[in-house]
């Protein structure tokens, strides 16, 4: 009996020690392997001085004797003055003494607010090594940067590092409901336990807060874009400004989901019409009321006339006058109206892409400089891969706001290893020939192209209440890109892959190569497994959970799969050409010259753009046919591959986390192969040919994928 005792108490101690490592993100703070480097690292950090005493100041205290205790085994000194050691320094250039002020002058010139600088100076005789900015919360980024160069193993010798953000809003959308479930969340419940808040505040919360901050995310918005007014009755007012409390050290500011019906619901006005002057004022007394409890509130994000949510619309006024009410109400406390263009009508029968760009582009230029419109990457719903929405290339005159959908509704939820800074890099290196060549997406968001007040990036959340957080360890990863991105939307992949790999896993080489191989290919994977060459929303119906092409009964047309893929004897795809809806047209001149001409469109997005005939010769000289067939086919390799590369990595990472991410490529190889294997039995149907020789043949029939049914699938 007491050995019995002995063995389950080990498997809990080791259960607890693996899910903290899981717990803990990248901010493992692992002991450093190689001693040069530790070496080095010891003598150029013999104490710590801290020039600032805010709740900020102590937070970057705490976290830099945190992690270089961890990573070198020894408890710096922490020191109030400036000795004869070669210290590291951190504060605020208010707090730096006049030497130091002089060394920085010209540094200072070069960063925005949040920017830091990490600087190796001379002083006192002594190589000091500084982390500074323009307030307290500019520190705290700059010492997460620090440690992460240390996580890293990067020489800190001659270490000169001037830094600031590329958009000012860099924030998390929660599409959290009140009762705790989450919209197209996959990684358990909500992190905000409403029923005892504000009194009791999870220890969650603050390392949620942690998280961000270190990755430069300065806002969260708490509620669901499918909104509830209640969230701003006094009640839950109350619970939000608790969190907002926790939040504030760490520079993260909160919004909300601003139900347009408000006023009726909780107001008990019988009109929420934008136009009407009671309604008007409701709004601004409601904002008095949050920034009395809540003086750095950010604002509303608000979801109108779309997908049956209330908005101007519904009075006869248009998005101008909602958002324009919304931001007046907000203006005199500093708050911005992030106002959503994510809006299509079952009354528009002609291209659901066009929709968002036909009401919105009319307005360019119309809204209040607090008013900052968010634009999904694509014109349809966050695809495995879409071309990039057109409103990124006709709005000049008004702050366009990117929108990401960091959860993973369309690319197989938390049991598919995707990593998405892949595609969010894709997006933001496109060009939108706005102001001819180089007019990138990322030059739009970040205000360098058209000068913008506002600029933004906005990331739809894939956080839960999982130990893990993200349901997913490599999910993980896909947090820390989109944060990464949001402060530098021209970082690469690859750099965000080795950097969050190395600080949640290890610096070996043998580790870092493969796995980071692996990561940067799988986004390629979950589109050749699932839509391949253009194919776009054939996911099953309702829940997105596994293929769907077949679906054709759904009460409105452009919620079936069947009106994304016209599949027919003739072919396959949605002509979007000037032969077709003519979606070319709103693109820029030299955008839509390359996408209309079937020659010259890019082959990922061919079926996107244009109906082809099964027998379409692609660049590779296979026919249309043969070539979808065979990108399935290599999707379902790849996701082989990826197998194969993680199975070579056991001596590299702890039994725990080994173990979960082999069992779900697992599960993601059997759906890889479902994928290919229902979508390929229905469009034979269409194109009546034979599989190409290497596609494997699915061993069930269409029929039977089609009496799946998953009434119970996450996050629907």
């Amino acid at each position: 009996m007491t050995s019995l005792r002995f063995f389950f108490w080990f498997l809990l101690i080791s259960f607890s020690a693996s899910a903290q490592k899981d717990y803990k993100l990248w901010l493992q703070y692992h002991k450093i392997q190689n001693a040069a480097i530790a070496s080095e690292y010891k003598s150029n950090l013999q104490g710590i001085v801290s020039l600032g005493s805010s709740a900020t100041s102590k937070i970057s205290l705490t976290e830099l004797e945190t992690g270089i205790s961890d990573m070198l085994g020894n408890k710096p000194e922490v020191k109030s003055v400036i000795n004869g050691e070669n210290n590291l320094i951190f504060g605020a250039q208010t707090n730096l003494n006049s030497d130091l002020q002089k060394i920085f002058q010209s540094d200072f010139t070069q960063i925005n607010n949040e920017g830091f600088i990490i600087k190796s100076v001379l002083l006192k005789n002594k190589k000091q090594i500084v982390i500074t900015g323009k307030n307290d919360v500019a520190v705290l980024y700059g010492v997460y940067s620090f440690l992460r160069l240390m996580q890293t193993n990067k020489s800190i010798k001659s270490i000169n590092i001037v830094d600031a953000p590329k958009t000012n809003i860099r924030i998390l959308n929660h599409w959290d409901n009140l009762d705790r479930t989450v919209e197209r969340g996959y990684a358990g419940f909500s992190l905000w336990n409403w029923q005892k808040l504000p009194d009791f505040i999870d220890q969650r919360y603050i390392d949620y807060a942690r998280a961000n901050a270190s990755i430069g995310i300065n806002g969260t918005v708490l509620t669901n874009v499918n909104a509830n007014a209640l969230i701003l009755t006094p009640q839950y007012l109350e619970k939000v400004t608790a969190l907002a409390n926790v939040f504030r050290p760490y520079g993260i500011k909160v919004y909300l989901t601003a139900r347009f019906s408000a006023p009726i619901e909780i107001g008990g006005l019988k009109t929420a019409d934008p136009k009407d002057t009671e309604v008007a004022n409701w709004w601004k007394e409601k904002a008095k009321e949050i920034y009395k409890s809540i003086p750095d509130f950010g604002g509303f994000l608000v979801k109108a006339n779309s997908e049956g949510q209330p908005g101007p619309q519904n009075y006869g006024r248009d998005h101008v006058d909602g958002a324009n009410m919304l931001a007046d109400a907000v203006a005199p406390f500093g708050g911005v109206i992030m106002w959503r263009a994510f809006v299509y009508s079952e009354h528009d029968a002609n291209d659901r892409a066009k929709q968002a760009y036909a009401e919105f582009q009319p307005y360019d230029g119309k809204f209040r400089d607090n008013v900052i419109v968010q634009v999904k990457n694509g014109a349809i719903d966050f695809q495995p891969r879409e071309p990039f929405h057109p409103l990124f290339g006709a709005m000049p005159k008004t702050p366009l706001m990117m929108e990401f959908q960091i959860t993973q509704e369309y690319l197989g939820f938390s049991t598919h290893l995707v990593f998405l800074p892949k595609l969010f890099q894709e997006v933001l290196e496109s060009e939108t020939y706005q102001k001819g060549k180089g007019s990138t997406i990322a030059k739009v968001i970040d205000g360098s192209l058209n000068p913008h007040k506002l600029t933004g990036i906005a990331g739809v959340s894939n956080i839960g209440n999982d130990l893990n957080w993200t349901g997913h360890p490599f999910a993980q990863a896909n947090w820390y890109g989109f944060g990464r991105l949001a402060w530098n939307p021209y970082l690469d992949a690859e750099i965000i892959a080795d950097e969050w790999l190395r600080a949640t896993f290890s610096n070996d080489e043998n580790f870092i190569k493969p796995v980071k191989d692996m990561m940067l290919t799988s986004r390629e994977a979950v589109v050749n497994y699932m839509t391949p060459l253009g194919l776009h929303h054939i996911m099953d119906t309702g829940h997105h959970y596994g293929p769907g092409p077949w679906v054709s009964n759904l009460s409105r047309p452009e919620w079936n799969p069947t009106y994304y893929h016209k599949a027919d004897k003739n072919g396959i795809g949605f002509d979007r050409s000037k032969t077709g809806t003519n979606a070319t047209a709103q693109y820029a001149a030299e955008g839509e010259k390359i996408f209309d001409n079937l020659e010259t469109c890019p082959e990922k997005d061919l079926l996107w753009f244009h109906h082809v005939s099964w027998d379409y010769k692609l660049k590779s000289g296979q026919t249309l046919w043969n070539g979808m067939a065979l990108k399935y086919q290599e999707g379902v390799n790849q996701v082989k591959e990826m197998q194969n590369t993680w199975s070579k990595t056991k001596k590299y990472v702890d039994s725990e986390r080994y173990k979960e991410v082999e069992m779900l490529l697992a599960i993601q190889y059997k759906e890889a192969k479902w994928w290919r294997d229902a979508c390929l039995l229905y469009f034979q149907q269409y194109s009546g040919k034979e599989l190409p020789v290497g596609v494997e043949k699915s061993t069930q029939t269409l029929e039977y994928f089609k009496s799946l049914k998953f009434p119970f699938a996450p996050g629907n």
